[in-house]
Parts: structure tokens; C-alpha cells; sequence
């Protein structure tokens, strides 16, 4: 285990059950988000590499206007 979460669970620790059990319920849904997340990015590779040989293709084509992240 890394330090800095060991310094985490030292410190929570010494916090109340309550607001224990509350950080833990965080943690672990976090844990579950980050495991469902990478379990949908590898089932979606083939689709992400076609979305992006299209979009180079209309790239290389002209056929792509940059803009900014406010301008989308």
C-alpha cells in the first residue's frame, strides 16, 4: 500500500463510525465506478478505433472545422 493511502486510513481512523462508514461507502463506490469504467473502455476499443479512422479521414479531407472547448 502506497504511504499516502496509509496516511488516509490512519487519519480516518481516528474519525467517528459514522463518518468512517460514510468515507468507506465513497471509497468503495468510487472503486466500482473505476472498475465498471475501464471494463467499458476495453469493450469499446473497435468502436472507438472506427470513430477515429472517420474522423482523421474527414480530418484529411477538409472536412473538419477546429474550435475551441466554448465553441462546441
Amino acid at each position: 500500500m502506497i504511504t499516502l493511502l496509509k496516511e488516509v486510513f490512519n487519519r480516518v481512523s481516528i474519525l467517528s463510525e459514522s463518518v468512517q462508514e460514510m468515507l468507506a461507502r465513497e471509497l468503495l463506490q468510487e472503486i466500482e465506478w473505476e472498475e465498471k469504467w475501464d471494463v467499458t473502455l476495453s469493450n469499446s476499443q473497435s468502436e472507438l478505433d472506427k470513430l477515429t479512422i472517420n474522423a482523421m479521414k474527414k480530418y484529411k479531407e477538409g472536412k473538419t472545422v477546429e474550435k475551441g472547448f466554448d465553441e462546441l
